[in-house]
């Protein structure tokens, strides 16, 4: 749909409907989406099933070198599922064991330098939509548009409970507003690739906006960006 393919890197909080906007972009452009975040959480999701220290330098090592990741699209979902190993993880990364731990794995130097390689590599092309923390400062610094999400913290703890109380319905709000806020200063904080707004960055709050009029707003900065892109 685009003569003039651009990259698209949003960054910004956790539970911010990043993933979203990425999938609704991706979709109307034409564009592949790519979620750096299940990227890390299937790293995650192997380093917790195969006891992984996450202090032991050489163990990192020996786990990345045998984690192959892949996405592949699933017909039914309209949508791209990550593997891991030829494994289909995509619900399994979810899990609130995964989401307590990707944080901390994803701040990792040697895990940040191993998705970072693939998805350099992935965007060589462009036309594409990658969505996480670090898109716009580390992985695509010279994307034409750079996104940074964020919403009301009350707002997305109630998103992210209306998420997983699907498969936990014992899951509380206590927990996941502990959950966000220790991902938040793990993201913010963290020495390696630390979640922060590229200066070029356009600023979206999505505390009170429909995913309708959030998508309709950032079509409209495709357009500034890509002339030649067809939205309509």
């Amino acid at each position: 749909m685009a003569t003039n393919k651009i990259i698209i890197a949003i960054d910004g909080f956790s539970s911010c409907g990043k993933s979203t906007l990425a999938k609704q972009l991706a979709a109307k452009l034409g564009y592949a989406f790519i979620d750096s975040g299940a990227m890390y959480r299937a790293i995650t999701l192997y380093f917790i099933r195969n006891n992984v220290s996450l202090q032991d330098h050489s163990q990192i090592l020996d786990a990345l070198s045998n984690i192959h990741l892949s996405f592949v699209f699933n017909e039914k979902s309209q949508q791209s599922d990550i593997y891991l190993n030829d494994e289909d993880v995509a619900h399994l990364i979810r899990e609130m064991t995964v989401a307590e731990k990707v944080s901390e794995v994803a701040a990792i130097r040697e895990v940040r330098s191993f998705a970072v390689a693939q998805q350099k590599r992935m965007g060589k092309k462009k036309g594409i939509v990658m969505d996480g923390r670090d898109i716009g400062t580390v992985v695509f610094p010279d994307a034409e548009l750079k996104i940074f999400m964020t919403a009301d913290p009350e707002v997305r703890v109630k998103r992210r409970f209306q998420e997983l109380y699907v498969t936990n319905p014992h899951i509380t709000l206590d927990e996941v507003r502990h959950n966000l806020e220790m991902r938040d200063y793990i993201d913010s904080n963290r020495e390696e690739s630390p979640l922060r707004r590229a200066e070029d960055a356009v600023l979206l709050d999505n505390s009170t906006l429909t995913r309708e009029e959030q998508l309709a707003k950032v079509l409209d900065w495709v357009k500034e960006r890509a002339q030649t892109v067809d939205v309509s």
